[in-house]
């Protein structure tokens, strides 16, 4: 019993893990839309809980089918999403492929709810076997093995066959022997489609990305890497690299002076930077590249062997995290195209390069100059209002304008800042705004792609649907509303629980880069913090809610209090320590509280319907900080906390959650 329970939630935390990975890796804007999938399985999954036992047993009997449908229409008609807002920038094309928008997103969205609402089903049944803590505890233990098995699988650079391997293991195990036919047909054609998208050439997996190389052509000596279906680099020779009209060329064409001896290459990909440097005489590179997949790719397909030289340094990291740490200074630092075409993880709208864009980015490489050193950036910026956020907020960092260079076109430019106006010769000319600029992206607001302060229409309207169809769908399982009503405190604890877990993300990618390991770390440790609560909770005879209350509000007040930038000028091992306690102590608490009024429900199936609820609801607060930056979503959570508080002293106790004469089992793993 208790090892089915645990199986089953592994399940379910693994397969969500892998439908938001793959569909983002086959469908343009998945990547960047990856809380749409997160809503879609947290919706499934909720559904599967408040189904009523003797409901539903339709969904198990047939649960790889939608799985397996869902693989073959991502696989035969992929689809890249036309995104022609002028609010938010996406690197990508923009001619749309396959079904319509209108077809692809709804019928995606279902699916996933589906195959998500059948695994939660199998969960729900083996949780009805145990007292409500003790189920709750072993669906965390699942939770917790599911996360770091992905992760594991991430490390290892594993590709998709292996995932849908592992997962058809264990749904065949979870459906026992009555099921093996109905289960085998339709995983062993799941199975089979990855097997061939493994097997195509030029195809691998990062830790980020599903990568293709394509070999050059009879006319052409480039090797071109696609990212998630998406031109992302190409590999040139260093002839082609030192072309007058070259980008890689020109930063250090407006640095004559500059005798380019230690250069930094954030974002050095399949090494055409790095060979530039060593070209124009570098005695020591140090290439930073947060895709250990790129740098292989270019330290085996290269033509210049720039990886192969002893004076390159290659480090596998995130670059404002590499910035942070290091005490170099360079007389070069390059950011060097870096843009992700992906989001950290499917719980927030940060990139993996977003915090290289911010003014304190900025501020950090130019600490990091040694005297007469400069600063260079380059990319395909599409809007000019970009490259003026871009070119005011180097002049206003390093005190005079930039040179620009455009390149391809006027969305694509070139900028160099020079320590002092005279460390750098603009060839061209310096930069001058085209219009209006706007303002700067800051650490706390960090989202240089977006004009301005404001949430895209085209979010607003998904994530409204996906509420609308939340109430439709909880009401169609056959909890009434009505009855829901009085646990208003299950919907705003875990309303303020996701939004707490989304900035605890987003605090651990700035303090310690946006890399993959340290995503799945947060994650792991915030189920952990979880689990402590519960083994907390099961020990205590009585809690005193007050205490508890007392120090959760102290916790967010600290956390409030405490502003990143000091976190971040901490050492090492005191940042650490620090972060551990700021993002740990406020979900400790929250997870007393929530386990013990637990604990006191008379229907747990309404009373994780209104907690399904409100983590949906949570999770669409989290696009506010699109408005208000992340620092002031502590203040959302803390009036979140309030309101349940003070809903708790009227509900706790009120008619509904009385004793009864049924055993107290918990139906769910709800957000606490």
């Amino acid at each position: 019993m208790r090892a089915r329970l645990l199986l089953a939630s592994a399940t379910m935390l693994f397969v969500e893990l892998a439908l938001i990975r793959w569909t983002g890796a086959n469908i343009v804007h998945l990547s960047y839309f990856s809380n749409f999938i997160l809503l879609g399985s947290f919706l499934g999954i909720g559904l599967g809980f408040l189904l009523p036992a003797d409901r539903g047993r339709w969904l198990t009997r047939w649960t790889p089918v939608p799985l397996a449908v869902l693989v073959v229409l991502v696989r035969e008609f992929p689809v890249q999403v036309r995104q022609t807002s002028g609010e938010v920038i996406y690197f990508t094309a923009v001619k749309t492929t396959g079904l319509p928008q209108w077809v692809t997103l709804p019928v995606l969205f279902g699916l996933t709810a589906l195959i998500m609402m059948a695994i939660g089903k199998m969960t729900a049944d083996q949780f009805r076997r145990l007292p409500s803590l003790e189920a709750y505890r072993f669906d965390l233990l699942g939770s917790l093995t599911g996360s770091v098995s992905f992760a594991l699988l991430s490390w290892l650079r594993a590709p998709s066959v292996v995932w849908g391997v592992i997962a058809a293991a264990a749904l065949l195990t979870l459906g026992g022997r009555r099921n093996t036919i109905r289960y085998s047909v339709p995983l062993a054609l799941m199975v089979a489609l990855l097997a061939l998208e493994t097997a195509a050439g030029g195809i691998s997996w990062s830790p980020y990305y599903k990568i293709e190389v394509t070999r050059p052509t009879s006319g052409s000596r480039d090797y071109k890497i696609s990212a998630n279906g998406v031109p992302h680099q190409s590999i040139a020779p260093l002839k082609v690299l030192r072309r007058p009209d070259s980008p890689y060329q020109q930063p250090y064409r407006e640095t004559p002076r500059n005798s380019h001896r230690r250069v930094l290459v954030i974002g050095a990909g399949n090494g055409n930077d790095v060979a530039m440097a060593l070209a124009h005489g570098a005695r020591r590179v140090d290439a930073v590249e947060i895709d250990p997949r790129l740098q292989e790719i270019g330290a085996s397909l290269h033509p210049a062997r720039p990886y192969e030289n002893p004076r390159v340094h290659v480090h596998i990291n995130d670059g404002r995290a590499f910035l942070e740490r290091t005490n170099t200074r360079y007389d070069l630092v390059v950011l060097a195209l870096p843009d992700s075409l992906t989001l950290v993880s499917g719980a927030s709208n940060l990139r993996l390069e977003s915090y290289l864009f911010t003014r304190q980015a900025f501020e950090a490489a130019h600490r990091h100059l040694a005297p007469g050193g400069a600063f260079a950036m380059y990319n395909y910026y599409r809007q000019n209002w970009l490259i003026d956020r871009f070119g005011s907020t180097l002049t206003s960092v390093f005190g005079h304008a930039p040179c620009i260079t455009h390149y391809g076109g006027k969305k694509a430019a070139v900028l160099v800042a020079g320590v002092t106006s005279s460390d750098q010769t603009c060839t061209a000319s310096a930069w001058r705004p085209s219009g209006p600029v706007p303002p700067a992206a800051g650490d706390d607001h960090p989202f240089p792609y977006l004009l301005h302060r404001t949430i895209p229409t085209l979010y607003i309207g998904v994530l409204g649907a996906i509420l609308l169809v939340t109430l439709v769908s909880v009401r169609l399982t056959g909890v009434r509303l009505r009855r829901t009503a009085r646990y208003g405190d299950m919907f705003l604890l875990g309303a303020a629980f996701m939004l707490l877990e989304t900035k605890n993300v987003i605090g651990f990618a700035l303090y310690f880069g946006t890399t993959w390991l340290v995503n799945a770390m947060v994650f792991a440790g915030v189920l952990l913090a979880v689990l402590c609560a519960v083994e907390v909770r099961r020990r205590l005879r009585q809690v005193n809610q007050l205490v508890l209350q007392l120090m959760l509000f102290a916790s967010l007040a600290i956390a409030w209090l405490i502003p990143s930038h000091v976190v971040l000028g901490l050492p090492f091992v005191p940042r650490l320590a620090a972060a551990i306690a700021l993002a740990f102590a406020p979900i400790f608490c929250a997870n007393l509280i929530f386990s013990d009024r637990l604990a006191a429900a008379a229907d747990p199936t309404s009373a994780f319907g209104a907690n399904l609820l409100g983590s949906l609801f949570g999770g669409t607060l989290e696009y506010l900080a699109l408005l208000t930056g992340y620092q002031a979503l502590l203040l959302v959570v803390a009036v979140l906390y309030a309101g349940a508080c003070v809903a708790m002293r009227f509900t706790r106790r009120g008619p509904g959650d009385v004793a009864t004469q049924e055993p107290l089992t918990v139906q769910t793993a709800p957000r606490p």
